[in-house]
């Protein structure tokens, strides 16, 4: 055993790959599908900047692709600019939405739109990185997203869930803040958590773990190596996860509301992340991809914006229900918007220039549109808002601190959006 330690303790990638290693020999299961139910330490908030919102939870709804504002949120009275779609009105004078948000048009009145979206991040790695982290991609760092980001600095809330999750297809890791602040990622909605069957007895699984800790403790003791504990409390954690009644949070076929949602990995992934927000986790993120059309712009937004609309329709209906929508803020991104003119192919093109998103619960006061983009929606004409305002608006809904600093390994300073300004009038 000594030998083993010797060789953990040559180098970080040894080290990481050691512990991996271990969890997988001796609990017979991954370390990467659970990597975010590791512990992490509460941090003290400075109180300076702290935000104004009510949300004790965030679902952070992601369309990858870049969807068009044109055909959503902001639609025009031209029909050269609005080809296969239009206007329709809705339970708020003068906010209008397109055509498919036929469910979303009556609940007008408790969401808040911004048309005033604008970036210059018109390739989609570099705007979805933006728009999750509130910072610029960088080959040198990787900046955690805003589950790990409000967990560093609002402190753990629950001892076994996760305080973030990620749904849909996504590379789950905690950027430059310690690995314990992951968000769990959760491939199919419907699926449940991975890797989650004990794959041995459960007297043989107890002293495997018992094993585990024991040498992840003496590998603690001997190399001082700080980031070494949480994978030796993820033991421990795992242990609680598997044996506990929290993977019930998981399971969305207990729904019985769950025809609501749809059929759809969107609606499904909205399914989990309501039920999720029921048992206490701070921050879920539900991506899906699918909204880059730039070929048949018809077609693609009667497959995709109908389920959209009937997801957003069904958490804004049952979070009211529960009495969680104002503890609750939904939020709905994209990479960037698409061109008011439309191509060769019947489809829009990337458009980071203006673009729209959507605001609902959280303490958010519903019924309005903030700023405006010209006839054409072409420009931004009023209170243009970037992808770090956005997300710094999230934040402050949790009530975190924007001002609080935060250093990496190598010393390099960072607040949560780095710096943007959150929309604070859209807040009661």
């Amino acid at each position: 055993m000594n030998d083993i330690l010797d060789l953990a303790g040559r180098s970080s990638h040894s080290r990481r790959n050691f512990m991996q290693r271990t969890a997988q020999v001796s609990l017979g299961v991954g370390m990467s599908s659970l990597t975010g139910l590791l512990p992490s330490a509460t941090r003290a908030q400075s109180g300076k900047g702290a935000g104004g919102g009510k949300a004790k939870s965030v679902i952070y709804i992601y369309l990858a692709g870049g969807m068009s504002h044109l055909d959503t949120f902001d639609p025009k009275d031209s029909k050269k600019v609005m080809g296969p779609s239009e206007a329709i009105s809705t339970n708020v004078d003068g906010l209008r939405l397109g055509n498919h948000f036929k469910g979303l048009a009556k609940h007008a009145d408790k969401i808040a739109l911004i048309n005033s979206m604008m970036s210059t991040n018109g390739a989609h790695e570099v705007a979805t990185y933006m728009n999750l982290t509130g910072y610029s991609k960088r080959a040198t760092i990787v900046h955690p997203t805003i589950g790990p980001f409000a967990e560093e600095l609002l402190g753990k809330r629950g001892k076994i869930l996760p305080d973030s999750v990620v749904v849909g297809p996504s590379t789950s890791n905690s950027g430059y803040l310690d690995p314990s602040r992951s968000p769990l990622p959760i491939a199919d909605p419907a699926g449940g958590v991975p890797n989650t069957q004990i794959q041995t007895d459960e007297t043989r699984f107890d002293r495997r773990m018992e094993i585990a800790q024991r040498l992840g403790k003496r590998f603690t003791d001997k190399y001082k190596y700080a980031s070494s504990q949480s994978y030796v409390e993820y033991y421990k954690q795992a242990n609680q996860l598997l044996k506990s009644d929290e993977l019930e949070a998981f399971d969305i076929s207990q729904e019985t509301n769950a025809a609501k949602y749809g059929s759809s990995r969107l609606g499904q992934g909205c399914l989990l992340a309501k039920r999720l927000v029921e048992h206490g986790v701070r921050v879920v993120e539900v991506r899906v991809g699918g909204w880059d059309m730039h070929v048949g712009l018809e077609n693609g937004l009667a497959s995709k914006v109908p389920d959209l609309d009937r997801a957003l329709t069904a958490l804004i209906e049952e979070l009211s229900s529960l009495g969680l929508l104002d503890s609750t803020l939904i939020a709905v991104n994209t990479d960037f918007g698409r061109t008011p003119a439309i191509n060769m192919n019947a489809g829009r093109d990337h458009f980071p220039a203006a673009y729209s998103t959507m605001l609902a619960g959280g303490g958010i006061v519903g019924g309005q549109v903030y700023g405006a983009t010209d006839k054409l929606g072409k420009k931004v004409k009023a209170k243009p808002v970037d992808p770090t305002d956005f997300v710094a608006t999230m934040g402050y809904a949790m009530g975190v601190d924007l001002d609080e600093v935060i250093y990496s390994p190598t010393r390099r300073p960072f607040t949560f959006a780095n710096k943007g300004k959150p929309l604070t009038s859209l807040f009661g």
